[in-house]
């Protein structure tokens, strides 16, 4: 295959321009003709905060050339070089490898977004030119059947479409073409989007109604083929994308695969959460965006009760999803083992991605709160300060000796299946595109995060700053730059830590109500707050440039316990301050954790040491006079596992 020229085309980026409403990461980030409110595209906003900010830069610096280098040394970026007759071999790896390549592209475009590299964008070029020569003529892009496939991996060279169930032919793609189109809008070239749209129009070609009536068992080519219809409007994409939300669990065209993929009745007939998480989290994303798009309500009852299903008894404190290590997800009812939690990285950014999404549908504070509780506890432990070790699951305790983490107790720099770490690079990257959205001459603030924002309200133009120490302490100044008087109404998240809501039902509870203030001052004049479902309501009037918003929630130690319905955590209490999760580790209480007393008459309290960890907020416990207790120290579980193997629990000794 010749290599295919890296080009501008002024016909593209003009129907670029047309098409989209603003650049954005992923597709929760939507055009005007779908989601009512709109987010503000990751590329309006800069984030420059203590807390996230050295978090993007490694995930830009290290991990993006680390994954990169991993992908390189265990074959899976020279599979699409065999494919294409650029060198000699045979697959290596697993039979969907060829997703985490496609994954790390698209989180590396998102750092060329951002922060223009020219070593970067070579090595993309190469790696790109690699894919495209793999693509059989038709189309067909699938590495371990093109190379030979006599010896493909898990038996995936027998005739293509055969075994849907197992062998991603779909799922890769999906990710596939969410890479293309971050590349696209990244360098505005097309060397990436023609393969993507080439191999799109045969899945068009061979699936649907009529045709091959088969699903893919894992869920994501449904979110590929949205963001692709966005790019190049070719409503195809979109149909063939309603139709697997549609077929799935419809016996009328092929063999159901039961729970595991939620192909066991059609969404519409669901109501709880069930089989693989991740599985699960992209499905419910998929079809949102189909809801959206379409108008369609058909879908609302289901994702409503399988929402609930999730937060009302299968999520953990820490926002982690997936209690099942058998089957990577969720169990019956009330089942969170502490122990054994598997908690998969990529599930928490399936259900933030499904959350966001939820968010932009119905405009209700209640999956903002999910998503940041999910962000800073069960998404943030996955990936350690250095970015380059990592976490598969997430457990909520150990011992200090189990294997849990895909072999060892503590972080891996890889992992045979490597879909977490690739997984991270595509999400922080796009974190920025989170904090604000619109709608109409409507703002809405999400989360505390420092970062400078420029929003489009109505025909006119306003700038956001931002300033914060959050999630250290609540208080949060947002000042206004316009050349011009811009008229606009504010909506500022009050978050359900704030509202004594731990989250969205009765499966945790603080076990004390604290009547938190909250202060609300206008260019330096105290107002009286006015607070609607959840967001503090500035109501519309005209900001000019220099006006100050600032608002501060008080942040205490708060004491969390569970539904007694929850056996794990029977007489267990957990520890929060602000959206934080925290937990104990043996390096921090040596005599051991699971003798830890947090009960009612244990004293807690919040300092900040700037010495550990990069600067972490740490809760203490003194001895009561007269108890035998020894102190204890709390850190925030995303923390946990940096600095020695031993001993954790988030869930701590309550009687």
């Amino acid at each position: 295959m010749k290599p295919l020229a890296s080009v501008k085309i002024l016909f593209w980026g003009a129907l670029l321009i047309c098409i989209f409403w603003g650049a954005s990461p992923d597709s929760s980030q939507p055009s005007e003709a779908d989601y009512p409110i709109k987010p503000v595209p990751f590329t309006s906003v800069q984030i420059n905060d203590d807390f996230w900010k050295p978090r993007l830069e490694v995930n830009r610096e290290v991990t993006v050339p680390y994954t990169f280098q991993k992908s390189e040394e265990t074959g899976r970026i020279s599979n699409f070089a065999k494919a294409g007759g650029l060198e000699e071999g045979e697959f290596e790896g697993i039979y969907f490898n060829d997703s985490d390549v496609f994954k790390i592209i698209e989180g590396a475009s998102y750092a060329l977004q951002v922060h223009p590299d020219p070593e970067l964008k070579k090595y993309l070029d190469d790696v790109i030119y690699k894919i495209a020569a793999a693509q059989e003529e038709d189309g067909y892009l699938y590495t371990n059947r093109t190379i030979n496939p006599s010896k493909a991996a898990d038996k995936g060279g027998e005739k293509r479409w055969t075994s849907l169930r197992v062998h991603h032919e779909l799922y890769n793609v999906g990710h596939l073409y969410e890479a293309a189109v971050a590349h696209f809008r990244a360098t505005g070239e097309r060397t990436l989007l023609d393969v993507a749209i080439k191999n799109a129009d045969l899945v068009v070609r061979v699936f649907g109604p009529g045709k091959n009536m088969g699903v893919p068992g894992h869920q994501e080519i449904e979110i590929g083929l949205v963001r692709l219809y966005r790019v190049t409007g070719n409503e195809a994409y979109l149909n063939l994308a309603r139709f697997f939300v549609d077929q799935r669990g419809n016996a009328a065209g092929h063999k159901l695969y039961g729970e595991y993929s939620q192909d066991h009745r059609p969404l519409k007939d669901q109501e709880n959460a069930v089989g693989h998480s991740v599985r699960a989290g992209y499905y419910y994303a998929g079809a949102t965006d189909i809801a959206a798009i379409t108008g369609t309500v058909e879908y609302d009852q289901a994702l409503n009760k399988i929402w609930e299903s999730i937060v009302y008894r299968k999520i953990y404190l820490t926002g982690g999803i997936g209690a099942e290590r058998g089957h990577e997800g969720f169990g019956p009812d009330y089942h969170l083992p502490n122990a054994t939690a598997y908690t998969e990285t990529c599930a928490a950014i399936a259900l933030m991605l499904w959350n966001h999404r939820m968010f932009l549908l119905k405009g209700d504070v209640k999956y903002v709160d999910v998503f940041e509780r999910t962000l800073y506890n069960g998404f943030l432990s996955g990936v350690s300060f250095e970015g380059n070790t990592f976490f598969y699951p997430n457990p909520l305790e150990t011992d200090g000796k189990t294997k849990f983490n895909q072999g060892v107790c503590g972080r891996s720099p890889w992992f045979d299946c490597s879909c977490c770490p690739v997984n991270v690079v595509r999400v922080l990257p796009s974190l920025p595109g989170y904090i604000y959205a619109t709608k109409e001459k409507e703002v809405y603030v999400n989360l505390f995060i420092g970062s400078k924002a420029a929003l489009d309200i109505g025909n006119k133009s306003l700038s956001i700053i931002q300033k914060t120490n959050y999630p250290w302490d609540g208080k949060v100044e947002f000042t206004v730059e316009s050349n011009e008087q811009v008229n606009a109404k504010f909506n500022i998240r009050v978050p359900g830590w704030f509202r004594n809501e731990v989250m969205p039902g009765d499966l945790y509870r603080y076990n004390d109500r604290k009547d938190l203030s909250l202060a609300l001052k206008v260019n330096g004049v105290r107002q009286e707050p006015l607070t609607t479902n959840g967001y503090l309501v500035l109501n519309e009037r005209p900001w000019k440039n220099g006006d100050k918003i600032e608002v501060t929630f008080d942040m205490e130690v708060r004491k969390v316990v569970s539904n007694e319905k929850v056996k794990a955590n029977e007489g267990k209490i957990a520890i929060e301050r602000g959206p934080i999760v925290y937990c104990a580790e043996e390096i921090d209480n040596p005599e051991g954790i699971f003798s830890i007393d947090v009960s009612d008459k244990v004293q807690l309290e919040y300092s900040f040491d700037p010495t550990v960890l990069n600067g972490i907020g740490k809760i203490v416990a003194k001895p009561q006079k007269g108890s035998e207790k020894a102190a204890f120290v709390a850190i925030p579980y995303y923390s946990w596992a940096h600095r020695d193997i031993g001993e954790m629990a988030v869930w701590l000794d309550g009687k």
